[in-house]
């Protein structure tokens, strides 16, 4: 046998076709499926997700959620939605798989590994392994919502924004950046080491066409799905003019948006109270309700 003949065949098999790992077993018959290999990027370490799974409807496959964290794309864990939810008993994640939708938490290369567009790539992935794997799951991937947090709504943004590939229903954006070509204190596009620098690899003045891509205000276009975007009036990291212009570009491409900013909040909801940010994490469940059946093929 070659070398290369070897080395495929000790390889571990390829996520299309890798088998599912055990799922753990929660109240209601939820299931979690943790560490689930879905893409191998050239170079990279493999990228894996959560699978967070509704109690079995046989043949009844149930909505999707494609949850993308924050940490300035350069830290931050898939199964992190913020500091306001690390307590949460039982957790958001199993709360949305209580009413019946299913939530994949994704991994994406950080920008310490790759810089942009690769991970907005590997959230296409991701979606691209969750529809061809979707009969096993149980999952439809024509009801797929995609909902991030700060960087990651971001992403979130440019993924239900994105032309051509996968469609998604509906975006949920908490407090995520909108534009990256524009000053917005404390962001300056010269500056080389902000989090969008890093992510952009350069400043974000030194790349224009760049900045512009990875924009989601520039990126608004008329066939994009509902956004529900939500962001603190007082968040001094990502300030709320960018939820407010990111809902103005939409509403005047004609896509249908709902803009939500709650008075008081900072970055990552500090300084809104529990039964605020139980408000809002409510909302974004009912709106993706909403987009998951409207959307349905």
């Amino acid at each position: 046998m070659t070398p290369g003949g070897l080395r495929d065949l000790i390889a571990a098999p390829h996520p299309d076709i890798a088998p599912l790992p055990f799922a753990a077993e929660r109240p209601g018959g939820i299931r979690v499926l943790r560490g689930v290999p879905y893409a191998e990027p050239a170079g990279a370490r493999p990228l894996e997700l959560d699978l967070w799974l509704p109690a079995r409807a046989p043949g009844l496959p149930c909505p999707l959620v494609l949850f993308v964290h924050g940490g300035a794309w350069r830290r931050g864990r898939r199964d992190d939605m913020g500091m306001h939810t690390r307590a949460w008993q039982p957790g958001p994640f199993e709360r949305l798989a209580a009413a019946g939708i299913a939530v994949a938490c994704a991994d994406y290369r950080l920008s310490g590994e790759a810089t942009f567009p690769a991970p907005l790539d590997d959230l296409r992935a991701a979606l691209d392994w969750l529809t061809l794997r979707s009969a096993e799951v149980g999952i439809d991937p024509g009801r797929v919502v995609v909902w991030g947090e700060s960087a990651g709504g971001h992403l979130a943004s440019l993924l239900a924004l994105a032309r051509g590939g996968p469609r998604v229903a509906g975006a949920v954006v908490w407090y995520g950046p909108a534009d990256l070509t524009t000053a917005r204190p404390p962001f300056d596009p010269a500056d080389p080491a902000t989090p969008e620098a890093l992510l952009l690899g350069a400043a974000p003045a030194e790349v224009p066409e760049l900045a512009f891509a990875a924009s989601p205000l520039r990126q608004a276009h008329a066939d994009a799905p509902p956004f529900l975007v939500v962001h603190g009036e007082a968040d001094s990291m990502v300030p709320c003019s960018h939820g407010r212009d990111l809902a103005a570009a939409l509403r005047a491409a004609g896509v249908p948006v709902e803009l939500r900013t709650a008075p008081g909040a900072d970055h990552g909801w500090h300084g809104a109270g529990e039964a605020r940010v139980r408000e809002i994490f409510e909302a974004s469940l009912e709106f993706v309700r909403r987009s998951a059946f409207a959307g349905r093929r």
